[in-house]
């Protein structure tokens, strides 16, 4: 019996025409991908779409892997290696017979490995690729560190091993068992798609978070007295000291995951119950922002170009911690590069590695501080200068007077908002004529989760809800949120969006700051000039408009004190 298709299943059902499935056919040649594959990825059809479209067309079973728990024992019925191969993972195991879950089901080659390999009979089930990453990071990642704790209170002292240079993370059999469950830990963070990795000591265990999308999610435990033993592993894999634990230290590696390289931010903290350890994660391999991709678009899209066309002057990113500030920063940075300007920078530490800039790494040990590499920069004939931050009067004011010798300078502050960045500039010690002449504009920011497409839905509001969105009663408005799905792993949120407060200095907000005005008095000629939208109302736009939920509008909202 001939296997079907897949092109002509999904011609069949008019998904596509037999012209889209031919140059689909055509670049596969090149590409060697799956045929999936390659019309998801050229943007001809949806992943929900092929799904729909086998799971209908061959009467496959549909799973939701974000709602299903799969017995930790599949673990030893189907190898790592090949549901890793293949791209497939365990659902249940139920007499004889094994369901499968696939990205593909017409992919036969899979099934009869798989039956080979388990001698059992094989059931193809659909679901997402992502789903399937996420299931067996969950599945053999968590029995991996379980069994790795198992192994390394057997072998203990463990001999550690390990390297600043580049490591292939990898669940390798092996291993010792440190660096496996290690290794464990971080595939599951890049699995989630996780910023970062928290191990923090209790007074009975080691508890494992990762923040996915701003929030905290909980992972597993470790038991306290092996964890001497992963903070070593840890370590040692980012130059640190691995016998001072009564000061805290700053590591970084770099690891190869899944064939995506991973730069790795370690800092450690010592507490009443030993050292918390911190790491961030970052994809080297992602593509820098656009201006678009960060969610400037309308009037706040004008003013940002306008900023970035000035050929001298200040422009300040703010927010607090995680609001994205670097990202905007490194992205303003691409956008300005080119061989036609010299462009420096001033960082601690230095996140991305760009082409064509030249990136001072801030190292204060050595006497370089921000001040004093500011400084020899001025010597090296600059065009445009980034400061990873303005963090004191000093900084603040040598990179003020840069500006109006005509250079452009870029830097973050850690503030409020944009007007509390004004006041954070005299309180420092800028004088207020110096703030006014070199300063061209301020973006605060927030980052908010946006609902994930495949799960949105609309709903009514309540009468609290268009109040908070500053709506009558009777308003008509709809608003969105989502359900949970097996693409968002039934969070209902995917990925994250900016909020921008965009303030551009008018002649006139410039002579009002040169003459000392408070911020009330700045606050009131930025409504009478119109120009101006805090951050909360660009937020209750985004929640009108279906990008995120009232929820993420009250969380930014707590964070954000207006004089209003």
């Amino acid at each position: 019996m001939a296997h079907p298709q897949l092109g002509d299943l999904l011609v069949s059902s008019g998904v596509i025409s037999q012209e889209q499935l031919g140059q689909a056919l055509a670049r596969q040649k090149e590409t060697k991908k799956r045929l999936g594959e390659e019309l998801i990825d050229d943007g001809i059809i949806t992943e929900q779409q092929l799904i729909d479209t086998l799971r209908l067309q061959l009467g496959i079973e549909f799973v939701d892997l974000s709602a299903v728990e799969p017995d930790p024992q599949l673990v030893d019925v189907l190898p790592r290696n090949i549901a890793k191969k293949y791209g497939v993972t365990p659902v249940r195991l139920h007499g004889n017979t094994l369901y499968l879950a696939m990205s593909d089901p017409l992919n036969f080659m899979a099934q009869e490995e798989v039956r080979a390999a388990t001698h059992r009979r094989v059931v193809p089930m659909i679901t997402t690729a992502d789903g399937i990453e996420r299931a067996n990071a969950s599945l053999y990642g968590g029995e991996g560190a379980q069994r790795a704790i198992r192994d390394m209170r057997r072998e203990a002292p463990v001999t550690q091993q390990g390297s600043t240079a580049d490591a292939v993370v990898e669940l390798n059999e092996t291993a010792a068992p440190t660096v496996r469950l290690v290794n464990s830990i971080i595939e599951r963070a890049a699995a989630e798609n996780a910023s970062d990795i928290h191990l923090d000591p209790c007074a009975d265990c080691i508890r494992v978070r990762m923040r996915v999308d701003g929030v905290m999610c909980p992972v597993m435990t470790v038991p306290s007295d092996l964890y001497a033993s992963v903070l070593a592993r840890l370590k040692i894999m980012g130059g640190m000291d691995v016998t001072e634990r009564r000061v805290p230290q700053d590591g970084r590696a770099g690891v190869r995951l899944r064939n995506r390289s991973f730069d790795l931010r370690m800092s450690t903290l010592p507490t009443i119950y030993g050292e918390k350890c911190v790491i961030r994660v970052l994809d080297k391999n992602s593509d820098f922002l656009s201006r678009d991709g960060i969610g400037v678009e309308g009037r706040q899209l004008e003013q940002y170009e306008y900023l970035m066309g000035r050929p001298s002057g200040t422009v300040l990113i703010v927010g607090p911690t995680g609001s994205g500030k670097t990202s905007t920063m490194y992205t303003m940075i691409h956008q300005l590069n080119s061989e036609q300007v010299n462009l420096l920078t001033l960082e601690d530490p230095v996140e991305y590695n760009i082409d064509g800039i030249n990136q001072v790494q801030i190292n204060e040990k050595t006497g370089m501080t921000f001040a004093g590499g500011l400084r020899s920069i001025l010597r090296q004939d600059p065009d445009i200068i980034a400061v990873g931050e303005i963090r004191d009067g000093e900084t603040a004011e040598i990179a003020m007077r840069a500006a109006i010798t005509g250079h452009l300078v870029l830097s973050t502050v850690h503030t409020n908002d944009a007007l509390s960045t004004v006041e954070r500039l005299k309180d420092i010690g800028v004088p207020n004529y110096l703030i006014a002449g070199a300063l061209n504009g301020i973006i605060s920011q927030r980052l908010v989760r946006v609902i994930c497409p495949d799960c949105k839905q609309s709903y009514d509001p309540t009468a609290q809800e268009l109040a908070e969105l500053g709506l009558s009663a009777d308003s008509k408005q709809k608003l969105f949120r989502g359900r949970g799905c097996p693409t968002c792993f039934g969070r209902g949120y995917r990925g994250r969006t900016a909020v921008f407060e965009m303030l551009v200095l008018s002649r006139r907000l410039r002579s009002a700051i040169a003459k000392g005005k408070d911020r009330e008095e700045l606050r009131s000629i930025l409504r009478q000039e119109g120009n101006y939208t805090t951050l909360q109302e660009n937020c209750r736009r985004l929640v009108q408009e279906g990008v995120t939920t009232i929820e993420e509008a009250r969380r930014l909202g707590s964070s954000v004190e207006y004089d209003e």
